[in-house]
């Protein structure tokens, strides 16, 4: 084969990675494919503890370990305390001065031994719990909630960190891509690890959850500890003495207008898409009658919707479109996502039941990337330079919190009016068992609506002979 027919079929394989390989361009020569793909390993970590939070360990505590329910949800919900700090841990670590030089890495070292302490002693303080261990009842709730504390903690401080090191690390215009692998390397963590968990729990006892829980421990140092390495520069004549005061920073920073108006955005539109993300299994069980495999497999299809936004969204990005445009789209995807799951139940449709679960996915997933990306750029908007620390964690606390609030909230309202509907206190046309769910749908496409409201004054508006569309966003127009 001549040197010729060589370099076309080099130049063809070259072509076909960039265009079927998923994230393939966000590499440049500063940061390699392989730097940026053992960078992510820290989300993947943060996925794993997420999944044995939210789903393995809620399912073993209930039904393994008779766990009341409430007592579960309290312990589950006591990392989101932690979640308003991720904005005060983002601006130590914009202006950390360490003796080996390091700003980002120290920050996600340290949420890695938080994370590692609190699975360390998480399964001894479930078993004392539930009386399986020695020791009263009160030590097991106490090492318990100090479990989950931690767990929560280190969680929070090595994503925002995390992230704060991707940022600086990747240039304006591959920060799209970057953004959106690193959201797939989240996705694919939870996914994997909640499929690996449930199979290593199956024949379940005492001492399988302390083997699987403190391997989740090992596991999570390991994967920081190969994200970490070589990633971040040292400059050991870094200085604390020109750290701001938190305060005046954060007074700085959330001072403006468009900076409060994208958080707000952030808030509403996370509350809205989080709100059903309990709902959705068990109104397919409940109002449509589907098994259990085919509520599960509602799950597999939310999960790929919101993988095919991560590459609709990076690609999207990378050809310039608005940042807050996109997520704009991605809520009006969610509008039609939630009305689909609304007319499920009246239609008998699980084909449409199906559909509004993808739609949610893909909605959730142009939403979440167009929203980070925008906050990345925040100091390339023109308006001022602004920490990448301070930046991330802020758009972390407000993201974090409003998950957890409208997760809460949700469950709540279901449970309220189910039980108003069930007792014909609503009338005879609001009897169903649909009717709890319905009020949360419809609350969350209002949230969306008010997301609109929020997103339409920061839509950018493109220069005259750019070339871009010169359509505008209709709700840009509404009063701020």
């Amino acid at each position: 084969m001549n040197g010729r027919a060589q370099q076309k079929i080099l130049s063809l394989w070259r072509q076909v990675g960039l265009r079927f390989l998923p994230f393939a361009d966000a590499a440049t020569p500063e940061l390699p494919l392989g730097r940026l793909l053992r960078l992510s390993l820290f989300q993947v970590s943060v996925g794993l503890a997420l999944a044995l939070l939210n789903g393995t360990l809620n399912r073993v505590m209930i039904v393994e370990l008779a766990v009341p329910a409430w007592l579960v949800s309290l312990m589950v919900a006591l990392p989101i305390v932690f979640a308003p700090v991720r904005a005060l841990i983002g601006h130590r670590s914009d202006h950390h001065a360490s003796a080996l030089g390091w700003r980002r890495v120290p920050y996600i070292w340290f949420g890695s031994l938080l994370q590692f302490g609190g699975l360390s002693i998480m399964p001894f303080a479930l078993l004392v719990l539930t009386g399986e261990g020695t020791g009263p009842a009160w030590v097991g709730q106490l090492g318990a909630a100090l479990a989950f504390l931690l767990v929560g903690a280190g969680l929070h401080t090595t994503q925002t960190a995390g992230l704060a090191l991707a940022t600086d690390l990747a240039t304006p215009a591959q920060r799209p891509r970057v953004v959106a692998l690193l959201y797939v390397s989240l996705m694919l963590g939870i996914l994997g690890s909640g499929v690996v968990l449930g199979l290593l729990l199956q024949d379940f006892s005492p001492l399988r959850l302390v083997q699987v829980v403190q391997g989740a421990a090992l596991l999570t140092m390991l994967l920081n500890g190969v994200a970490l390495w070589k990633q971040e520069a040292r400059q050991p004549r870094r200085s604390a003495a020109d750290r701001p005061h938190f305060r005046s920073a954060w007074a700085a920073f959330a001072g403006r207008a468009p900076v409060r108006r994208l958080l707000w955005a952030v808030g509403l539109g996370t509350a809205a898409f989080s709100m059903q993300d309990i709902l959705l299994e068990p109104y397919g069980g409940q109002v449509l009658h589907l098994p259990v495999a085919g509520t599960s497999l509602l799950s597999a299809l939310t999960a790929a919707g919101a993988l095919v936004a991560f590459a609709l969204a990076a690609r999207a990005l990378q050809q310039g479109r608005d940042a807050v445009r996109l997520a704009a789209g991605g809520a009006l995807v969610g509008v039609w996502a939630f009305a689909a799951v609304v007319f499920a139940e009246p239609l008998a449709s699980v084909a449409l039941y199906a559909a509004g679960a993808t739609l949610i996915g893909l909605g959730s997933g142009l939403f979440s990337v167009a929203m980070l990306s925008a906050v990345m750029a925040l100091d390339d908007s023109g308006d001022g330079a602004v920490p990448h620390g301070l930046a991330l964690g802020a758009w972390g606390a407000v993201q974090a919190t409003a998950a957890g609030l409208a997760i809460a909230l949700g469950g709540a309202l279901r449970d309220a009016v189910s039980a108003l509907a069930v007792t014909g206190w609503l009338g005879p046309a609001l009897s169903s068992p649909g009717v709890g769910f319905s009020v949360v749908y419809h609350l969350e496409i209002a949230l969306l609506f008010a997301t609109l409201v929020a997103l339409g004054p920061l839509v950018r508006r493109p220069r005259p002979g750019s070339g871009a569309p010169v359509g505008r966003f209709g709700l840009a127009e509404f009063p701020g």
